[in-house]
């Protein structure tokens, strides 16, 4: 597989760092998922040459590795843009503008068949549901929760990223780039949330639910 033009290649060092991760569990495999991350912390994706490494250092085959990144969707088979958009779509979000958020959002940024914008700043995705359907229409960023998203406020979001001021989501950590959160979520880095991470609406079920667990 010849890799994409605006692929980067892995530090010199990546058996270190990975086998750092791998230390931390006691079945070496299950460090799998991190391990992708801070792959993806490098190359914005989870790239042939990333495989390969995780398979060299936890002393599997390639093959088990690609069977985990291409099960779950957040492990990426193309290079992503500096940001991540994703829009949800599905039920709730969908009705209530998720769908005119995406649509607006693909001709604002002009994506090509990949999702990714001209410049390389976004990558736009649809995503499936957040379990936030009480703040719909969700999108998020990086990762980072943004709740009743309309078209123009998601101007508004893209233009302070593209001026690299400060992005605040309504849930969660300040927005910092995908590869920057990836780093994040291979236990490489630490980050604090800037917002609350869940609201009452969230919270109501559970409250009904231990209510009458108590009656």
């Amino acid at each position: 597989m010849t890799p994409p033009a605006n692929s980067v290649s892995l530090p010199n060092d990546i058996d270190k760092e990975l086998t750092t991760i791998a230390d931390r569990y006691t079945h070496r495999r299950s460090a799998i998922l991190p391990m992708l991350h801070l792959v993806q912390s490098y190359q914005g994706w989870v790239s042939p040459e990333g495989i390969e490494a995780c398979a060299r250092v936890l002393g599997i085959s390639p093959a088990e590795v690609s069977g985990v990144s291409t099960f779950y969707t957040m492990y990426r088979r193309r290079p992503c843009g500096k940001h991540l958009i994703g829009v949800c779509t599905t039920s709730l979000c969908g009705m209530l503008g998720g769908d005119a958020v995406l649509q607006d959002l693909r001709e604002y940024l002009s994506v090509d068949e990949n999702g990714d914008s001209p410049d390389g700043m976004f990558t736009v995705e649809h995503i499936e549901c957040q379990a936030a359907c009480s703040q719909a229409p969700v999108v998020t960023i990086d990762w980072e929760f943004f709740q009743y998203m309309t078209p123009w406020r998601m101007h508004e979001v893209v233009a302070d990223l593209r001026d690299g001021k400060e992005v605040k989501p309504d849930r969660g950590s300040t927005v910092r780039g995908f590869r920057e959160v990836e780093k994040v979520l291979a236990g490489m880095e630490l980050t604090e949330p800037t917002q609350p991470a869940v609201d009452d609406a969230m919270l109501a079920g559970l409250m009904v639910a231990k209510g009458k667990a108590k009656s």
